[in-house]
């Protein structure tokens, strides 16, 4: 596993804005709550711990990999990430609200900061409520609340747009499940564009609400062929058992600048 495809899982996730080479401002700290607009029909998953396990494919300029991963998020709090490779773990990151660590295992080298630096680092808007929306599949509202998304109903499907910071960001929810079903980010400056597609819908065993089992990332950037990412997970438990979320720096691992 490279070392790029070996971050990759926890930077498909990361790279909704990875369209856009523009600034943006981040927030980290307390959970601020944004209901769903009510003319939006999406529902988001509720629950207190979650648990998932499943294979993570990549391509990457034609670089293919495939990883076994095991994600565990306490809502709104905490959201970590093993990834590993015919039983070896590679990486593991452990993400909370002001804080991003992620262990590279392979190259005995880890990486530990805030939001602003990695965003700085990556030049894309990044936190945790953005994170945590695209694990799940949840509705990801603007970044800047007074904007006003523009909701258009098609047949079955909801179609909700909206601008911010010259991205283009539209969500289609499948008003029968009331989830949403694809995400896409635009820069019409550059035709860069990021598209979330949830897929195999399965109603969850504890909680009556659908979860997208598979979720398709892809990454088109100019005339580049797309980086594509894909998790599809065997099992998904909400509030099966308090979780523990385990993360230590081992001595000797270099700091990754």
């Amino acid at each position: 596993m490279s070392k790029h495809i070996a971050l990759s899982l926890l930077l498909a996730i990361i790279l909704l804005g990875s369209c856009t080479r523009k600034a943006v401002p981040t927030k980290s700290g307390a959970a601020t709550k944004r209901p769903v607009p009510e003319a939006v029909r999406a529902t988001n998953v509720e629950f207190r711990f979650l648990s998932a396990k499943g294979k993570a494919q990549f391509d990457y300029q034609g670089n293919q990999q495939a990883a076994n991963i095991n994600v565990r998020i306490r809502k709104d709090s905490v959201i970590w990430i093993s990834a590993s490779l015919i039983g070896l773990e590679g990486v593991r990151a452990y993400i909370t609200r002001d804080s991003v660590q992620v262990l590279d295992k392979l190259h005995r080298e880890y990486y530990a900061g805030d939001y602003a630096y990695l965003s700085k680092r990556l030049n894309v808007p990044v936190n945790f409520d953005m994170l945590q929306a695209l694990l799940l599949g949840n509705y990801l509202p603007p970044l800047d609340p007074a904007t006003e998304p523009k909701v258009a109903t098609e047949n079955s499907m909801q179609r909700v747009n909206y601008e911010q910071v010259g991205l283009l960001v539209q969500q289609l929810i499948e008003l029968g499940k009331a989830r949403v079903q694809q995400l896409t980010v635009e820069d019409p400056a550059t035709q860069n564009k990021v598209t979330v597609d949830y897929t195999d819908f399965r109603v969850l065993e504890r909680a009556p609400q659908s979860f997208a089992y598979n979720t398709l990332l892809q990454i088109q950037q100019g005339q580049n062929k797309p980086t594509t990412a894909t998790l599809s997970y065997r099992t998904v438990d909400v509030d099966k058992e308090r979780l523990q979320f385990p993360f230590s720096i081992p001595k000797g691992y270099a700091r990754k600048k």
